[in-house]
């Protein structure tokens, strides 16, 4: 893992259960850690979906380990939104996360 490359500012956030002034709940999303990275855009396509054009962009973003996150989990890069498809532990050793995302057609 070259550490000289991950100048990313991650945030990944996590699904929490909110109560509005009426006692209602909602689905929010709560900071869960803010680790640097390095995200590697892997692949992006164009598309028309429900009359409008869309994009999706698959990435992989590399962090050092850390336990605990999951695909429940979603990852934020300078306002870029990623939803988590898999988390890879390089080679099981507990030293780097690969996170699997994709963005644009569905925001986290």
């Amino acid at each position: 893992m070259d550490i000289g490359k991950m100048r990313d500012r991650v945030t990944l956030e996590e699904r929490v259960q909110t109560k509005d002034s009426m006692g209602a709940q909602h689905n929010a999303w709560a900071p869960f850690a803010t680790v640097w990275g390095q995200v590697q855009p892997l692949s992006g396509r164009e598309y028309f979906a429900a009359g409008a054009e869309q994009s999706e962009i698959t990435a992989r973003i590399r962090i050092r380990y850390r336990s605990g996150i999951t695909a429940a989990h979603r990852a934020v890069v300078n306002g870029v939104v990623y939803s988590i498809a898999n988390v890879i532990d390089t080679d099981n050793r507990h030293a780097e996360l690969q996170l699997m995302c994709y963005t644009g057609s569905n925001d986290g």
